[in-house]
């Protein structure tokens, strides 16, 4: 039973993991061919566009997926209740902005914000269709399939954006771009699913998932509620551009953080479910989880932050400079979502969606106190304001770990130490390479070689057991590839 766990974590995190990368890989290769065809001013337009379908969709979720994944014995009837509750929900929530959306516009001042938004919104019902049909792989821990859906998805999505934006459309590629992603996955999610929608409510099945959801779905909607204040605030007191800037800055920091954050909780919290009666496994699973991808995060986007100023002007263009100031910052800030993913999802495992959305509510408030910071002082003291925040809100997730099953703060953070020590050790060893009087062409390149020679270099000297346990993973995966 234990090995059976354990080959089915190893290979639904290397299907995930492969998912999210060839999802944000080719979306960030995208990207910059993107960024270097549309400005700044465009992507501050699509920024506050996304304020409202991000905040929504957290809506249109309603708990139902989180749910539907926690309940071992989920019948039709819960699938069929969970359809028509996230398509009602869509409709309904479309129906609200399309008569919002010249409020919207005048808010911001930007009058073609009517047509985008309502445009743009239509991603929500799309999104809808295809929620539960998701969630019937995800609770399998299928991601392979998932997998060939988004290099599908993104590939053919990428070409309609890039073509649009050669041909002049601006802000409206990067619109078509996300409609066609959202519909291409909806479709492929149907036809790899053996499974059809029926209009068939089932009340007690909406009161048993609703009744757990429902603190998830708010839970959900805070988070994404502050997530797109930053945005607001930027958007508002600021211009469109400076939110484009601040969003590309945000676009390269989630390549690391929430690719790798998505990838532990998709599979995590399905596999860990099965096992939520058994205290020891999960403690046990929980720190070899933390330690692992933390040690991934914390050297990823450490790393990234040293390099920001080269690599963004070598990719996407010095128009882009205002950026890789912020790109560092963010890059601290972000290190910690991983962390926090972790402890929420052992709330959600011991079924605690009550003490999840007391956190949040809690969080919440105390981070008001960047927003503020950043409408009436600056951004670069909001980003600073931001980090200390995430320390903060580590301690209260953490807290309860250390009461539900054992796992303090003072625990979590002797774990993952050693790789914020060396993540540290190797941003500075590349960081102060940008000031050689060299061209960033060359200093790019140096600073990644130097980087992963400091980088292989600790590891083996130190004997990190987080590398270790990286390597063994690897290697399983080679030889069971190999047998087969």
């Amino acid at each position: 039973m234990a090995e059976s766990l354990k080959h089915k974590t190893v290979k639904g995190l290397g299907w995930s993991a492969l998912d999210n990368a060839a999802r944000y890989g080719m979306q960030f290769v995208i990207g910059i061919v993107l960024a270097r065809l549309l400005s700044p001013d465009d992507y501050g337009l699509l920024g506050l566009v996304g304020i409202f379908t991000v905040v929504c969709t957290a809506l249109v979720n309603g708990g139902f997926t989180t749910a539907l994944i926690r309940k071992k014995d989920a019948t039709d009837d819960d699938f069929n209740t969970a359809f028509i509750c996230n398509l009602s929900m869509s409709l309904l929530l479309y129906v609200m902005i399309f008569f919002c959306a010249p409020f919207i516009a005048d808010f911001f001042n930007r009058e073609e914000l009517v047509a985008l938004v309502r445009v743009s919104s239509l991603g929500l019902i799309i999104g809808a269709l295809g929620l539960v049909q998701q969630t019937r792989l995800t609770k399998r821990i299928d991601f392979k399939t998932q997998t060939k859906i988004t290099i599908v998805a993104t590939a053919l999505s990428g070409a309609v954006g890039i073509g649009m934006a050669l041909t002049g459309f601006g802000v409206w590629a990067l619109v078509v771009q996300q409609l066609a992603s959202h519909a291409l996955r909806t479709l492929q999610l149907y036809l790899y699913n053996r499974w059809l929608p029926r209009l068939r409510f089932s009340a007690n099945s909406f009161r048993h998932l609703f009744g757990f959801g429902w603190k998830m779905m708010v839970s959900a909607l805070l988070d994404a509620v502050w997530k797109e204040l930053y945005q607001v605030v930027v958007g508002k007191f600021y211009n469109p551009a400076t939110l484009g800037q601040y969003t590309r800055g945000q676009h390269y920091a989630k390549l690391f953080s929430q690719n790798l954050t998505n990838v532990v909780q998709r599979v995590t919290y399905p596999v860990l479910s099965s096992i939520q009666d058994e205290p020891e496994r999960m403690v046990s699973a929980y720190r070899r989880i933390i330690r692992t991808s933390m040690f991934i995060t914390a050297i990823s986007l450490f790393a990234l932050g040293a390099v920001s100023e080269p690599l963004i002007y070598c990719m996407i263009g010095p128009k882009w400079h205002e950026a890789s100031t912020y790109l560092p910052f963010i890059c601290i800030a972000s290190t910690l979502y991983p962390l926090h993913a972790i402890n929420l999802n052992m709330l959600q495992v011991q079924g605690r969606s009550d003490l999840f959305l007391g956190l949040e509510i809690i969080k919440k408030v105390i981070a008001l106190a960047p927003l503020f910071i950043g409408a009436f002082v600056g951004i670069m003291p909001m980003l600073w304001t931001n980090i200390a925040v995430g320390i903060v809100a580590f301690f209260l997730n953490s807290y309860y770990s250390g009461r539900l099953i054992g796992y303090s703060s003072w625990m979590q953070l002797r774990d993952i130490a050693p790789s914020y020590i060396l993540a540290t050790a190797i941003a500075l060893s590349v960081y102060f390479l940008k000031y050689l009087p060299l061209s960033y062409w060359i200093i790019l390149p140096l600073q990644v070689v130097v980087g992963i020679a400091v980088f292989f270099t600790l590891c083996k000297v130190f004997e990190l057991s987080e590398y270790k346990e990286i390597r063994e993973i690897l290697k399983s995966g080679k030889l069971k590839r190999k047998k087969k």
